[in-house]
């Protein structure tokens, strides 16, 4: 007979919902080895998690909650990923990264796009222009039909939030 005072109340809540959560993700990535390691993602952040599992009436929902803010990350990863490797293919030949610094600058972006995630999108995006495209504050200005002033208001966001962040 099996004792659950024996287990923990982590294992206890994956042997009763992994199976349903990780169907739960392959509904939405549609890969059952994504779903797998999204499930496995999950369960590592229940273990970090100081909130004690007993007490959950919803232990579904709380996984899910986890699972959706997993996936929500796994997308934007990817959606970086593939605006950096568009923004590789359009360089001339000869001038492709190596691996390492490809791996780099993936991470710089994905913790930039973390940095900047609560600034608006026009701020992100002058952001950006800048600082990855090297246009100028009057380049950019012309292209988002902006004023130099309002480019300048922008970066200064920007760069409060990265001087903060660096320094907090």
């Amino acid at each position: 007979m099996y004792d659950d005072s024996l287990v923990s109340p982590v294992e206890q809540l994956y042997t009763r919902h992994h199976h349903w959560l990780r169907g739960w993700l392959h509904r939405r990535l549609g890969h059952s080895a994504d779903a797998e390691d999204l499930a496995h993602d999950t369960f590592i952040r229940v273990l970090r998690t100081q909130q004690d599992v007993r007490e959950l009436r919803q232990p579904m929902a709380f996984l899910a909650t986890i699972a959706n803010g997993l996936l929500i990350n796994r997308w934007r990863r990817q959606a970086i990923e593939r605006a950096y490797l568009e923004a590789l293919a359009a360089r001339p030949e000869g001038e492709e990264p190596s691996p390492e610094t490809r791996y780099l600058m993936i991470e710089t972006l994905l913790q930039l796009d973390v940095l900047l995630v609560g600034l608006s999108m026009q701020v992100r995006k002058i952001f950006f222009l800048s600082q990855l495209d090297g246009l100028t504050y009057p380049q950019i200005a012309t292209q988002l039909s902006l004023s130099v002033a309002q480019v300048q208001r922008a970066m200064g966001k920007a760069f409060s939030v990265c001087y903060a962040s660096r320094f907090e």
